[in-house]
């Protein structure tokens, strides 16, 4: 029986508190309106505060509320997990009541919802870079509040988002066995965040990426590419003292080293090689020059005898006499 008093009990009150609403909604009473709204905030009935907090700024407009009904409005969206509505509430309090005493309450506030609103380092990060401009804005503006305290953590945090990111783009392409585009994404991860803690990987990946790019090469850059690998094993050695990653650069040294000799076997055999197919070649070329000077020379000794021979033609019929004249003699 009290469990069946209860739950009327309940019921009743869930159908008072919606009929209060829907009459707050239906009213065009600004006070009946704002007492509502402020009992559900009271309350942390965020959405239906949110919902009548929405029907009162051109009611409340040119009044002292007008500031509550804004600076409730930020809150209650906040509380709701709406960030980005929450920090354009807030903004909008700390620049229209520059003098009130919450307004460097709403401007922290406003730099936190784009903290929160920043998304995880896989995905899009304007979020992440508004929000450290944000926060920064918020030290600049107040350069001694309390609440700036942890500004520069949140902004710390924020940055490394940004940067770990350009660090996984880098490292995918490792994982995709794209070694040279490793090489160059690792290499402008260093230019672009000199100061980074993830420096020791970058170095070992970027180490990786050239030893395999040496192991694998093709031929004719593959000798360059064994000493740039060999080279940066040295240079890993020295940042990294007595680390594993020291432990890794000896050990493709080693490897680096005995691919250098098998190389310069190659390599040999190689010029050998070449040099052989040269000299055949400068021997076909000496051979092929020989055989077209003597079809030259055969074809300038028919063209003299055609010369001589047109010439002696010319000769004889020069020297030669001209037939006499024969007359008929008319008979009478």
């Amino acid at each position: 029986m009290k469990k069946i008093i209860a739950l009327l009990v309940l019921v009743l009150a869930i159908s008072s508190c919606k009929q209060k609403f829907d009459v707050a909604m239906k009213s065009a009473d600004k006070n009946l309106i704002l007492e509502t709204a402020n009992e559900y905030f009271a309350n942390k009935k965020w959405q239906q505060a949110i919902a009548l907090y929405e029907r009162l700024p051109n009611l409340v407009a040119g009044t002292d509320d007008a500031k509550t009904v804004i600076f409730n409005t930020a809150y209650a969206n906040y509380y709701d997990k709406q960030y980005r509505v929450a920090g354009h509430h807030f903004k909008n309090f700390s620049v229209t009541f520059p003098d009130d005493p919450r307004a460097e309450e709403a401007a922290y506030m406003s730099a936190l919802c784009y903290y929160e609103g920043s998304y995880d380092y896989n995905l899009d990060q304007a979020n992440t870079q508004s929000a450290i401009n944000e926060l920064q804005n918020f030290l600049n503006r107040y350069p001694n509040s309390e609440r700036g305290k942890n500004i520069n953590e949140l902004i710390d945090e924020l940055s490394y988002k940004i940067e770990f990111k350009a660090y996984e783009h880098a490292r995918q392409y490792y994982n995709m066995a794209e070694y040279v585009s490793a090489d160059i994404a690792f290499e402008n991860f260093l230019q672009d965040y000199p100061a980074t803690k993830l420096r020791s990987k970058v170095y070992d990946y970027i180490m990786k990426s050239k030893y395999h790019l040496a192991m694998n090469s093709k031929y004719a850059k593959k000798e360059d590419r064994i000493n740039t690998a060999l080279a940066y094993t040295k240079f890993v050695e020295k940042e990294l003292p007595e680390t594993n990653y020291t432990k890794t650069a000896i050990d493709f040294r080693s490897k680096l080293e005995a691919e250098k000799v098998n190389f310069q076997k190659l390599k040999e055999r190689v010029e050998a090689e070449n040099a052989l197919l040269a000299e055949k070649q400068k021997k076909l070329k000496a051979e092929e020059e020989a055989r077209e000077q003597r079809r030259n020379e055969v074809k300038n000794v028919l063209k003299t005898l055609d010369d001589n021979k047109k010439a002696m033609m010319d000769s004889a019929a020069a020297t030669t006499p001209a037939p006499a004249a024969t007359f008929k003699i008319k008979r009478n």
